[in-house]
């Protein structure tokens, strides 16, 4: 659809001479005072306003502060032949997008018009995005409108009522304590303690302790009894962080927390009874672990009785401008800087990224963006230098494997849909799920196989 533009004019040949101009780009509306001009503001939504300083006995100034108070407020172009910097400065002040000085440049007009349509596209989807920044209640600032995300809510909403262990599974930041807050928000034990402990930064020979605690003089530089993190966790949720990163030794030891619900000290024999939830995380394949021999396949069974994967980024990509809004305002507040947007090409950046630190990386880009942009519009130059470079080149053809070739006259229809799906399930499966390679396999880009992933599948060609 056209934006929707309206001129206001008291000189009927500059309103007649620019709607002839313009309505091959906008839905142009014109009005010859101030009346009229508010009448059309309340019964339609304008997009923008384009209007004289004198109305004769009114101001212009007076109808851009009408449009700025409607609830979807139009971007402002304020146009006059009795131009000054005063005067330009005022403009500015009641909400007007530029100042233009008659006689008019229509080239000028026109690119002005351009960019402030744009602006008002950005303004409508930071509205939009912004009542779609609160979480589902529990969640824990959890977002996203992806299925996939959609479908992990449920499930969390489903099994935080529960006592089964879960394991949380997803590369490094895509928000796996965030799953296990959610969990514990959303139970019973939701007013208990919810205890996290980083394995990863755990030496083997503090992790017992740090786990169950130990007795005054149970090894040098015991100096007291110390209640580990179990202990603490007592009628709430302990989460452990980077599971697969603990020995064998400790493996043992939490096998039997998960058996007995009972710990010992370090240095004390007597168990003592634990209430507590157990939820785990790891960005490691614990299955390929147990066949390794490096992860218990009892432990393993008894953290998996619920599974949530987390997907990465790259695969949300739905979800990114939604979390990039999100983390925008937040920063901006936390930095004491004003409101700030983005820009439709930063926009563009961060969507072309594949984000390999997931959502923590998005965040402290966004971070990035808030210190360094200098107005309140972030552009691509105020984002990180990484996100700016060029996307390295695809994998080369000889490096990848073929296609396995296949018969036409054997598949079960000849429907170039489905003929389309089913090679590029093929792709992916010969790509092991890397849809860099996979789009590589196909000759098209990433993001062009994005789109066709997103495509609804035709279920009965192949029938």
């Amino acid at each position: 659809m056209k934006p929707l533009l309206l001129i206001v004019d008291d000189e009927k040949s500059t309103r007649m001479a620019l709607s002839s101009a313009l309505e091959d780009s906008y839905d142009v509306y014109t009005a010859a005072h101030a009346q009229a001009a508010r009448a059309i503001l309340e019964s339609e939504s304008v997009d923008l306003l384009l209007t004289d300083l004198r109305l004769g006995g009114e101001s212009g100034m007076d109808v851009i502060d009408y449009a700025r108070k409607q609830p979807n407020p139009p971007q402002c172009i304020m146009m006059t032949a009795y131009g000054s910097a005063g005067t330009a400065a005022e403009a500015r002040k009641h909400g007007a997008y530029y100042f233009l000085t008659k006689p008019l440049d229509l080239d000028e007009v026109e690119l002005l018009l351009r960019r402030a349509a744009q602006a008002r596209r950005l303004e409508q989807e930071n509205a939009q995005l912004s009542t779609r920044l609160q979480p589902a209640p529990g969640l824990d600032r959890m977002l996203g409108h992806s299925m996939q995300m959609q479908g992990i809510f449920n499930r969390i909403s489903q099994v935080a009522p529960s006592t089964a262990s879960v394991l949380i599974s997803g590369e490094t930041g895509t928000g796996k304590e965030l799953v296990a807050r959610a969990l514990h928000n959303l139970s019973p034990r939701r007013e208990k303690h919810f205890v996290a402990v980083n394995c990863a930064a755990l030496s083997p020979q503090l992790m017992e302790s740090e786990l169950f605690g130990h007795e005054k003089g149970s090894f040098t530089g015991a100096v007291q009894r110390r209640i580990g993190r179990f202990e603490e966790a007592a009628g709430g949720t302990i989460f452990l962080d980077e599971i697969g990163e603990i020995d064998m030794p400790t493996q043992v030891k939490l096998l039997r927390v998960l058996a007995e619900r009972t710990i010992e000290r370090v240095g004390s024999n007597t168990p003592i009874p634990v209430d507590v939830r157990i939820l785990a995380a790891t960005n490691r394949n614990l299955a390929e672990m147990v066949q390794e021999g490096t992860f218990r396949q009892d432990l393993y069974q008894r953290l998996n009785v619920i599974s949530i994967h987390l997907p990465p980024l790259r695969e949300r990509g739905e979800d990114l401008v939604l979390m990039a809004q999100a983390f925008l305002r937040d920063l901006c507040r936390e930095n004491h800087k004003e409101e700030k947007s983005f820009s439709r090409e930063a926009l563009d950046a961060l969507r072309a990224f594949s984000w390999p630190g997931n959502v923590r990386q998005l965040r402290t880009a966004v971070e990035h963006g808030v210190v360094m942009s200098r107005d309140q519009t972030i552009r691509p130059e105020d984002l990180p230098d990484y996100l700016l470079a060029p996307a390295p080149p695809a994998p080369s053809p000889e490096n990848i494997p073929s296609l396995p070739d296949f018969e036409l006259a054997k598949l079960p229809s000849l429907n170039l849909k489905w003929v389309e799906q089913h090679v590029i399930r093929l792709a992916l499966q010969r790509a092991e799920g890397n849809r860099t390679i996979a789009a590589a396999l196909l000759g098209i880009n990433r993001r062009t196989l994005q789109r066709k992933l997103a495509e609804p599948t035709d279920e009965s060609a192949g029938t």
